[in-house]
């Protein structure tokens, strides 16, 4: 108890929260960049030395009215790793574990498993040999049902790391499900009880809590990217197995709060030596991730970016001269069209007091979207002109013709493979999990492989059914 009031004594002299006063030049870029995003709403907080401003715009579900203010609580997404870590470090504060043991030793699940002995410092920091696929693959079991982490973590139990431990880094939700799995077993609470309890509540975070099944009226509904333009997801519970990689929700003051105490130096919900530690290069095989954060070197700067099936976030701060930007959007970016990393990356680069030069013309994505865009649309008129030409093709024969008549049909099934297979797996997730967050593209994947094969299979159905 005495700890929980020093703690909230602390905080409070630590992190001063003002008024929401808006910030002319956010102002005027997020006047001029939102609506080009297509994001129905945003908040942001920024933090200096200290002190916290925070604002926000448009609507929690678009064409509500309901608007969004600095309180409303969002889906954080990959930033909910640094309250994982955050709760990792309180455990080896208080000598429950350790970060050089091997999993195995802390859950039973792993005392045979092939990662048992991927440590908590590898889990951490990316580096315990899983891939980012696999911490992407699909989940079986009902997000909500109150043993969904553990059935999940038991499942990756049973998965063999690509690469040996300490040896490659990769991006992977199975560490941070892993970790939010340990928590539970050495504090005997589940993952969302035990972070409202030691981090939520302690840092004064009011209008935050943890995905634990349930619906919560008021929080910023997401919207996907569709065709140019954004879709509003099903208001749906939240989920409990990607909890410890991204299930924390928070509003935007809150995130600011939480940042204001990661950079104020001092003993609270963890001793400063343990922020600082999660601040810093976990090793030299993860020269820019420390634990539960991404480093930038160069300008000191220490952030993380989160991306949910239609929310995207982006938490940043430099601890050196106590600066940090929050900011939320309730909108997945489309591939270059209705893109969100412009206007979250500019608002938080001007909150640090930098200048943003703007993310350039995305064409790249632009032009990527576009040529599978008409990749069916091409095949489909294809079908007319084949029929078209049924003659010339029931005309077809010899080695030559036969090689014209079969050759589309293997190169469309490769098509299709790209298409349905490669690509995905170039984002690092399966299809169906692809859809989630992409769904107009992932759409147009689709068509486009089934398109494909369908042309060369009328091709050659129209030319043999001509032949005597």
């Amino acid at each position: 108890m005495r700890r929980a009031i020093a703690i909230l004594v602390a905080l409070g002299m630590s992190c001063i929260v003002q008024a929401s006063t808006p910030d002319r030049a956010i102002d005027a870029f997020i006047a001029r960049e939102m609506p080009a995003s297509g994001a129905p709403g945003l908040a942001y907080a920024v933090v200096d030395d200290g002190d916290i401003r925070a604002d926000a715009r448009g609507e929690t579900l678009k064409g509500s009215g309901e608007p969004v203010i600095p309180d409303t609580p969002f889906l954080l997404g990959s930033v909910s790793k640094s309250f994982t870590a955050m709760a990792v470090m309180q455990l080896v504060e208080a000598g429950t574990v350790d970060l050089d043991t091997g999993i195995g030793r802390y859950l039973p699940i792993f005392a045979q498993a092939p990662a048992r002995d991927v440590t908590l410092r590898q889990l951490l920091s990316h580096t315990s040999g899983f891939s980012t696929l696999q911490g992407n693959q699909a989940h079986v079991d009902s997000p909500r049902s109150g043993d969904a982490l553990t059935r999940q973590v038991a499942r990756i139990a049973t998965w063999t790391p690509p690469h040996a431990p300490g040896t490659h880094w990769a991006y992977s939700n199975a560490n941070y499900l892993i970790l939010g799995a340990l928590i539970e077993r050495i504090s005997g609470q589940d993952y969302a009880s035990y972070i409202t309890a030691h981090i939520l509540k302690p840092l004064g975070m009011t209008h935050s809590f943890v995905s634990d099944g349930a619906h919560h009226p008021g929080m910023a509904r997401g919207h996907v990217p569709w065709f140019g333009g954004k879709r509003a997801m099903a208001d749906a519970p939240t989920g409990r197995i990607m909890a410890p990689a991204g299930g924390v929700i928070a509003s935007a003051r809150d995130v600011a709060r939480y940042l204001g105490v990661m950079m104020n130096g001092r003993d609270d919900v963890i001793r400063a030596p343990s922020k600082a530690m999660m601040m810093r290069p976990a090793s030299d095989v993860s020269p820019y991730y420390g634990f539960g954060w991404n480093l930038d070197p160069e300008s000191g700067a220490v952030y993380h970016s989160g991306n949910s099936p239609g929310v995207e976030t982006l938490v940043s701060m430099k601890p050196d001269a106590g600066k940090g930007a929050v900011v939320l959007v309730n909108a997945a970016g489309g591939m270059g069209f209705g893109d969100t990393v412009g206007l979250r990356v500019g608002i938080a680069t001007l909150a640090l007091g930098e200048k943003y030069d703007g993310p350039g013309g995305n064409w790249g994505p632009k032009s990527l979207y576009l040529a599978i865009a008409i990749v069916a649309p091409l095949f489909l008129i294809g079908m007319v002109v084949a029929w078209r030409g049924r003659n010339a093709l029931r005309a077809k024969s010899g080695a030559f013709g036969r090689f014209s008549l079969w050759f589309p049909l293997a190169a469309t099934l490769a098509m299709a493979w790209v298409f349905v297979i490669l690509i995905p797996h170039l984002f690092g997730t399966p299809i169906a999990n692809l859809y989630r967050y992409q769904p107009d593209m992932t759409l147009m994947l689709i068509a486009g492989a089934v398109t494909g094969v369908a042309w060369a299979v009328l091709r050659l159905g129209i030319a043999y059914s001509g032949k005597r």
